[in-house]
């Protein structure tokens, strides 16, 4: 079998024989995979009237410690998104009734996002769906072999200065 990196690196192999195109055998295919990957979570994000966006935050927020409540800068850095991003897909769900905005009692100029009743229910139906998608797509992998995925793409993210936070 061969897929279609391998149908590139061949081109690339019959037109430049002596260049070591290897390296994009492995970051072809991530780059393909991610693509993929993204689309097939986003169908399942889609059935909850949800896009990636959205559940990063309410997932975010649901794995926070109850009441599940932070501050936006806490959202960005454990839910990985740009403070622009953040504003906005706040902005789409507090319209929605999911998370609301309220003053931080610490700090008066800061404000605490935390999930509704409507948006907790929802990341908590979502959430079981998410899994089962990704579990479908490393199914063919077996429980082995993801595991010795996982270990190496950990170390390829630690190599590139990818440090685990809080």
């Amino acid at each position: 079998m061969a897929d279609h990196v391998d149908f590139v690196l061949e081109q690339w192999a019959a037109r430049l024989p002596d260049l070591d195109v290897s390296p994009m055998g492995v970051i072809g295919r991530l780059s393909r995979l991610h693509r993929l990957v993204e689309a097939e979570l986003a169908r399942t994000f889609k059935a909850h009237g949800l896009d990636a966006g959205s559940f990063n935050i309410l997932a975010t927020l649901l794995r926070s410690a109850p009441p599940h409540r932070l501050a936006p800068t806490e959202l960005m850095r454990a839910g990985m998104v740009t403070s622009g991003a953040v504003t906005q897909r706040l902005d789409r769900l507090e319209a929605r009734g999911l998370v609301t905005r309220t003053p931080d009692e610490t700090d008066g100029r800061g404000v605490r996002v935390g999930l509704t009743d409507e948006g907790l229910a929802l990341v908590e139906k979502a959430l079981p769906d998410h899994l089962a998608t990704e579990q479908r797509l490393l199914d063919v992998l077996g429980r082995e072999r993801q595991d010795e995925l996982a270990g190496m793409l950990r170390e390829l993210l630690e190599s590139l200065g990818d440090r685990r936070e809080g």
